[in-house]
């Protein structure tokens, strides 16, 4: 009786303040099995984001139970006279507040209402099921169970298949195999119609293309299918420092032109990062090297402020020879120009690679570092002009405090789908540059939130007057003249595909792309 009177309770606070022009009845009627809830804690969590420099407090929390029950309150949003806007959540990552709602619904996609199903992998196929709110994480633990895994990763695994998916999911694996989002065989998907479909390359492809880093604009992943390979027991991770920018570019160009070459022949992963503090050489998002002997940039002969990482891996197996792993790995090594002093070596098992980044963050935690304002900004720079960028903004801009990692590494643009909604510099390769940097109040001006969002504006304000023609990945403007602009050619692509799946911009109105057409209300913006 409590439960229902409390659901009550949030489907009447959802009427006032939406102005919904229905009878409270009309919500149980709907059926929906998961949680609707106005609990003053899930309201607060839905509010922020890992940003943590924007909030916006929905009327309501959806925990959904299945597809239908996010299919249900999307189709009441739909066919209601006055409407309501509904934002998908996973694990709350965004930067920008592109997860908040406001006087809407958040559908708390991870941690659902309990019922969703487990992720179901075909040993066969070489795939997995899982449900749009599943994390990374867990994917991993399900798949690891028949000696399988997904084949492209992000840094980070605590992050939703939805959320990642709606984005692009990259990471040094994206050389190869390109992003999350390549890698994906089909998906079930909430339109703004609060239709449920399943889509395909084959079956539905417009849905499927438009939702693969759509930003959640045109629906909802309930569930989606994931590509898997064999999983390898242990990986070789090594690390080598440059003080030349074009040698470091050169070689890191040269190792994802090897995509297509063998296994042995390559390496299975390739990131960057540049270092303009010397304090995050020996502290970068992992305890890859030791407190006890940490490195001095001055004993490494580096000429220059600023020195940058070639971060790489070589899988292997249980039953590998090491002698064979030693053989490839210096072989490849050998055709690159870091500084000899510098290469550092390390084997640990492929769990714990790919799950490095957690460990960080659990010290972050235990240091009340975590839950920090993050003023990130991620850039695609084309190639043509990634040392013009070095200058001006690695050499220039930043100074010599960061307050986090900063990673730049290539990737081949013919491992991404030009069907996808994701926009990408018109190269062949392109860098991504991502300054991760968290805002800390410990009395030094050059960490504080407005210091490093005002570096942010400069950094764009540099490419603009540079016509150094970079895209936002992770995007977030707020004008539709800066969207068009981000877009470009595809505007009126997307445009078309947001009349067709989402005709009353109900989803996703946290990325500010679409303005939602409630009661009279029909402009785009």
């Amino acid at each position: 009786m409590a439960a229902k009177l409390l659901l009550l309770f949030a489907i009447c606070r959802l009427i006032v303040i939406v102005g919904l022009t229905l009878n409270p009845t009309d919500f149980f009627r709907v059926g929906i099995i998961g949680r609707l809830s106005v609990d003053p804690h899930d309201i607060t969590a839905a509010s922020m984001d890992f940003g943590k420099t924007t909030r916006t407090e929905p009327t309501a929390v959806l925990h959904p139970a299945t597809a239908d029950d996010v299919a249900k309150l999307i189709k009441l949003a739909y066919q209601s006279p006055q409407g309501f806007a509904v934002s998908a959540r996973g694990h709350g990552h965004s930067i920008n507040g592109q997860s908040q709602v406001s006087n809407g619904v958040v559908v708390q996609m991870s941690s659902s209402g309990g019922t969703a199903a487990a992720p179901e992998v075909s040993e066969n196929s070489m795939y997995v099921d899982v449900w749009g709110g599943e994390l990374w994480i867990d994917v991993l633990k399900s798949t690891l169970q028949y000696g399988l895994a997904p084949k492209s990763w992000t840094d980070y695994l605590y992050l939703s298949v939805g959320g990642t998916l709606s984005n692009g999911g990259i990471s040094g694996q994206a050389f190869n195999h390109g992003p999350q989002i390549s890698n994906v065989h089909e998906m079930d998907v909430v339109t703004g119609k609060g239709q449920v479909l399943t889509c395909s390359k084959n079956k539905n492809p417009e849905l499927f293309h438009s939702v693969l880093g759509g930003l959640g604009q045109f629906g909802i992943i309930t569930r989606a299918r994931i590509a898997l390979e064999p999983s390898p027991q242990r990986v070789r991770w090594i690390r080598v420092l440059y003080s030349n920018f074009t040698a470091f570019t050169h070689d890191q160009e040269y190792l994802i032109s090897l995509h297509n070459h063998p296994q042995s022949e390559k390496f299975d992963y390739i990131e960057g990062f540049v270092i303009v503090d010397e304090g995050l050489i020996n502290n970068w998002r992992s305890s890859f090297f030791s407190p006890k002997n940490p490195v001095k940039i001055s004993s490494l002969g580096a000429s220059g402020k600023v020195l940058y990482c070639l971060e790489i891996t070589k899988n292997y197996y249980d039953l590998s020879n090491p002698e064979s792993i030693d053989q490839e790995v210096g072989d490849l090594l050998k055709k690159l120009n870091y500084i000899p002093a510098s290469e550092f070596t390390t084997d640990l098992p492929y769990v714990d690679f790919l799950d490095r980044v957690h460990k960080a963050e659990l010290k972050l935690r235990s240091k009340g570092l975590w839950e920090v304002p993050h003023p990130w900004l991620n850039l695609f720079v084309p190639k043509s002009r990634i040392a013009d960028f070095d200058e001006g903004v690695f050499k220039g801009i930043l100074g010599n405090k960061t307050s986090g990692p900063i990673l730049i590494y290539p990737m081949n643009k013919n491992k991404w789908d030009e069907k996808s909604s994701v926009v990408t510099p018109d190269e062949d390769v392109f860098y991504l540059v991502a300054l991760l940097r968290s805002a800390l109040d410990n009395g030094e001006e050059t960490l504080t939130l407005k210091h490093l969002s005002d570096e942010n504006r400069k950094i764009l304000e540099f490419c603009k007057e540079e016509n150094i023609k970079v895209k936002q990945y992770l995007p977030h403007y707020t004008t539709e003249k800066e969207w068009m602009e981000h877009y470009g050619e595809k505007w009126h692509q997307i445009y078309r595909k947001k009349m067709e799946f989402d005709p009353r911009h109900i989803l996703a109105t946290g990325q500010r792309i679409f303005e939602p057409r409630f009661g009279s209300d029909v402009r785009t913006w």
